[in-house]
């Protein structure tokens, strides 16, 4: 009755209209069902008070995103799963492919009024479990690759239609996928064009000792061609909890002239109980550096407001100290520092720079809270140019996540 009383909502909307003649079959159907999913309500304010010309002088948005999957088990060997997003919706033109981000729906409280937000169905596949060691996902699905972000609770999530298998050997993990259509050309923060070209990918994962490796390759039709390799590893050190997590990461454009990308990052980690730390560094090709097709992906690495994917030559630092004023409030120092060349002229260079506290509440397993708060600068230099300040931004953000 606990998984009935979670769908009731659901069900009830999807069964508006049946007369309760249809209670007893419809409770027969759902019995097998499971539910999970995510609400996120976010906060966003900023205030630039740079005169430079792309100043934005205020934001402030409140953005939602609720996600909902649902588990059908059909027999022993198969399984039904859906998800469904309400956020930002997927175009009503159906002729174009588009299928929008599945992101967050962003309203901005100082220009509109209170609006309704769209509901998108993102996933619907069956999962085939009847060999050992064995999954099969076969239908519309998130994209499960280092490159993208399959399900996100607070962001863009990309999407296909195809083949996932996965198969794992002791130790060892073999996967491989292909999809012959993506939500590519409107997910994600590169534009690599359209979303009906082809997809496919392998990857091996693989256990020794501490540490966890992996190697993937991946193809999208007349777009790119890229390989990442990666290690993590945690250990103890004198009762400190260490964390290392290095990655390589290389792409090719498929079109004539394209520049060579690459990324490679390294982060450090440690947990001595009361306190807490982060050390990481990213750097890119002097060409470019294109490495990930969503920023939120592990081939890339993500600050507040900066990100080193898709800058050229770039140096991106961060740091973190965190304190643990309770057992379930944390309160961090965050620092992050990105130097780069401007896209456009390559003579000119660029440098972003963030600095903010955070304040994290875990009330319970399933309900978290932080707010942010700190300043964003951005600046273009060149040799006999006066350096032109783009933004002095003051910035804070509140969000409440609930997991179910």
């Amino acid at each position: 009755m606990k998984k009935i009383a979670k769908l009731s909502l659901v069900a009830a909307v999807a069964v508006a209209g049946l007369t309760t003649a249809n209670a007893q079959p419809l409770e027969e159907a759902i019995k097998n069902v499971e539910v999970s999913g995510s609400v996120v309500y976010r906060y966003n304010d900023s205030r630039n008070d740079a005169t430079g010309a792309v100043a934005n002088p205020t934001s402030t948005t409140n953005n939602y995103k609720v996600g909902l999957n649902l588990a059908s088990k059909v027999n022993e060997d198969v399984k039904f799963n859906s998800r469904f997003v309400v956020g930002q919706p997927a175009t009503n033109n159906l002729s174009t492919g588009s299928d929008g981000d599945n992101g967050f729906a962003s309203l901005d409280s100082s220009v509109n009024g209170d609006q309704n937000v769209g509901v998108a169905l993102s996933h619907a596949y069956f999962g085939y479990t009847g060999l050992q060691n064995t999954t099969v996902n076969v239908g519309k699905q998130g994209l499960t690759t280092p490159w993208t972000v399959a399900i996100d609770s607070d962001g863009n999530e990309q999407t296909g239609t195809g083949i996932l298998a996965l198969s794992t050997m002791g130790p060892v993990t073999l996967a491989g996928a292909y999809f012959n259509q993506t939500n590519l050309d409107d997910s994600g923060d590169v534009n690599i064009g359209t979303g009906a070209e082809d997809i496919a990918t392998v990857g091996v994962i693989g256990v020794a000792g501490p540490a966890t490796l992996d190697a993937w390759y991946i193809d999208a039709q007349d777009i790119l061609d890229s390989y990442t390799i990666g290690a993590k590893a945690a250990f103890d050190v004198s009762a400190i909890k260490m964390g290392v997590d290095a990655r390589f990461t290389s792409l090719e454009l498929d079109a004539a002239n394209s520049n060579d990308n690459s990324l490679a990052k390294i982060v450090l980690t440690a947990d001595a109980g009361l306190v807490d730390a982060k050390i990481a560094y990213a750097m890119t090709d002097k060409e470019g550096g294109i490495a990930a097709l969503d920023n939120d992906a592990v081939t890339n690495l993500l600050g507040w407001s900066l990100s080193a994917n898709n800058h050229a030559d770039a140096d991106y630092w961060q740091a973190v100290l965190g304190f643990d004023i309770l057992s379930n409030l944390n309160l961090s120092a965050n620092y992050g520092n990105l130097q780069y060349v401007d896209p456009t002229v390559a003579t000119t260079d660029i440098e972003e720079e963030e600095i903010y506290a955070q304040l994290l509440y875990k009330m319970s397993k399933n309900l978290t809270t932080y707010v942010r708060y700190g300043t964003y600068t951005r600046e273009t230099s060149a040799v006999g140019v006066a350096t032109v300040e783009n933004n002095d931004d003051v910035r804070g953000r509140l969000q409440v996540e609930y997991t179910f």
